[in-house]
């Protein structure tokens, strides 16, 4: 082994950054304490949020439903219909600014904007699937009731309110009959899950994982309502459970900590904070700033890279792609010295390749929650969205490492990966029609 390497291990494992300073067994257990810590009502940093939201043995087909899709800054409408073979027909797309994004504005306001896009489809189905990518809570007649926006959207006014409900009584205000209107909300990660019931498939799957892990990670899996404590309810049925899975309490190192505690909420979100987009780049500007202090990285490295100014997370994955491009931005700090160029390559892989470890993790532990999956001839489908997921370089591949290594060797559970394209709206398609 080299001196750079020996070093840069050495660093790496000193630091906590190195996978296998984390303990997968203790994980889990820890994950599954907290899964049934939320699903009981006690305190757990995962919400494990009831959504009332089953899945369905078949699709009913030929049958249009009107979906809604807010997510982000966007909102998006059109009409869905799934034909004999399942595939859906998706007419009338259209997309327009969220409202709240550029201007606040009032519940009035919010609600009139929604109805604005909503009527041009009003009279050509009474389901709706209405797809709400903000917090909030879910009622037991599947409506959905805002908690807290992010940033982008201004519409306090909003908090608390039914989205439904009062997207229906606007409606109702101008003229529109909505009595026979069945509306179900659902966030994203729910929707995901319901869409990997969509796609024609061969495989006898057991079970449904929703997953995401692209600007921030969610994961929603199914649950028997007996199992759910906090709920009272034994009628033998089960439901879709939005787990909240970025929020998971969990610091493997004391720079782990460092790193939350500059975030604006250093309390909430720790295992988004090591895993997702919006993080990983600025966690990885961390440790490379702790290479440079104790001298791992050159002076000249130093100088470049305090030059360069914060690290994305398409940047760092860029250099492990690219190691020899001279365009990419970390690739110039490194030119000149083959040591700063192989302990940043090292550095770098090593936070992917935790990444990979913790997101398996919270995978595992959702397969081994769910009951399903003893069957290898029946897995869990895993319908995973998101473009960290896909196109941060050897995320998806350490995923599915440590989940073959700690889930299928060691627990003899299976699962299979898909991707399926408009997972929300195919999603919130089927919630509507099943409401």
């Amino acid at each position: 082994m080299s001196d750079i390497v020996q070093k840069t291990t050495t660093f790496l494992r000193s630091w906590g950054i190195d996978p296998d300073s984390v303990d997968m067994h203790q994980l889990l257990d820890t994950f599954l304490s907290e899964m049934e810590n939320g699903l009981g009502g006690r305190e757990s940093s995962l919400k494990m949020i009831p959504t009332y939201t089953e899945v369905v043995g078949s699709l009913p087909t030929e049958q249009p439903v009107i979906v809604l899709d807010a997510g982000g800054t966007n909102f998006r409408t059109c009409l869905v219909t799934f034909d004999t073979q399942g595939k859906a027909r998706i007419e009338d797309f259209r997309k327009v600014s969220m409202p709240g994004v550029k201007q606040e504005v009032s519940a009035a306001q919010f609600f009139s904007a929604f109805a604005d896009e909503v009527e041009r489809l009003i009279d050509k189905s009474d389901r709706i699937g209405f797809c709400f990518s903000y917090a909030a809570a879910i009622t037991s007649d599947h409506d959905g009731i805002p908690l807290v926006f992010s940033k982008e959207i201004k519409a306090p006014e909003v908090i608390g309110k039914p989205v439904a409900a009062n997207l229906l009584d606007e409606l109702e205000r101008r003229g529109h009959d909505v009595s026979r209107k069945k509306v179900a909300v659902l966030n994203d990660t729910v929707a995901t899950l319901l869409a990997g019931q969509s796609e024609a498939s061969d495989i006898p799957y057991s079970g449904y994982i929703g997953f995401i892990l692209g600007t921030g990670t969610n994961t929603a899996y199914v649950e028997q309502n007996n199992a759910i404590g906090k709920l009272g309810l034994f009628d033998g049925r089960s439901q879709i459970i939005n787990i909240e899975s970025g929020n998971f309490d969990y610091c493997p190192s004391k720079l782990d900590r460092e790193f939350f505690d500059s975030t604006k909420q250093p309390a909430y979100y720790h295992l988004e904070k090591m895993i997702s987009g919006a993080y990983l780049g600025p966690l990885s500007s961390l440790v490379i700033q702790k290479a440079v202090e104790t001298g791992l990285l050159s002076k000249t490295f130093a100088e470049r890279y305090a030059a360069l100014g914060p690290v994305s997370t398409t940047v760092m994955s860029n250099y492990l792609e690219m190691p020899f491009n001279e365009e990419y931005a970390l690739v110039a700090c490194c030119s000149g010295n083959e040591d700063d160029a192989i302990a940043l390559w090292m550095i770098l892989e090593a936070l992917i390749a935790r990444a990979g470890k913790l997101t398996a993790a919270n995978l595992a532990a959702t397969v081994l929650k769910s009951g399903a999956g003893t069957d290898p001839r029946r897995p869990v489908c895993i319908n995973a969205d998101g473009t960290t997921f896909y196109k941060t370089e050897f995320l998806k591949k350490y995923t599915e490492y440590y989940l073959q290594t700690y889930l299928q060797d060691e627990r003899k559970r299976y699962y299979k990966f898909v991707r399926i394209e408009d997972s929300p709206t195919l999603g919130a398609a089927i919630a509507g029609l099943s409401v």
